[in-house]
């Protein structure tokens, strides 16, 4: 168990507002780099105040839009925990795990705070607890919770070759 700082945001916050498309062919790919845009036409104020640990928390639809992996990719560099929502875009889904990102779905959470409210995050007993109480999240499949602990699909891969 470990307890996150919130940053709230509303639905259907797509890839162009996480990673602002503008700097996609003009900024370096150094995660560092990139994670002085993470949702800065959103929230100018999130680069310079996101903590290591902190946790994003949207309503429906968090990272629909283009397939934009820097949309994962600054996030992870800026120190972010997880994101919690109500739901997904599918490719931000997919590039969020492959990337080592940890996405939970907890619709029920989402109405009960706001940004700076502290939470408590339990994986292996899947809940969120916050002043409001204790909310239940799906159980990430035990591959999906490999690739996140290992820091991504490649290196989860890497590290399931080394085993063999």
């Amino acid at each position: 168990m470990s307890e996150h700082r919130v940053w709230k945001y509303s639905d259907n916050v797509n890839t162009d507002v996480i990673f602002p498309g503008r700097y996609t062919y003009t900024v370096s790919h150094d995660p560092l780099e990139l994670a002085k845009h993470a949702l800065e036409d959103l929230d100018p104020q999130f680069a310079g105040q996101v903590q290591r640990g902190d946790v994003i928390l949207a309503g429906r639809n968090w990272g629909n839009g283009s397939s934009r992996e820097q949309a994962v990719t600054c996030l992870i560099a800026s120190g972010v925990r997880a994101v919690i929502a109500s739901s997904f875009a599918r490719i931000y889904y997919r590039n969020a795990i492959n990337s080592g990102l940890l996405l939970i779905e907890c619709p029920a959470i989402v109405p009960h705070l706001q940004t700076g409210d502290v939470i408590t995050l339990d994986i292996e007993n899947a809940t969120l607890t916050c002043a409001a109480g204790t909310f239940e999240f799906p159980r990430l499949p035990e591959s999906v919770q490999g690739i996140v602990e290992a820091g991504g699909l490649i290196e989860y891969l890497k590290a399931s070759y080394k085993a063999e």
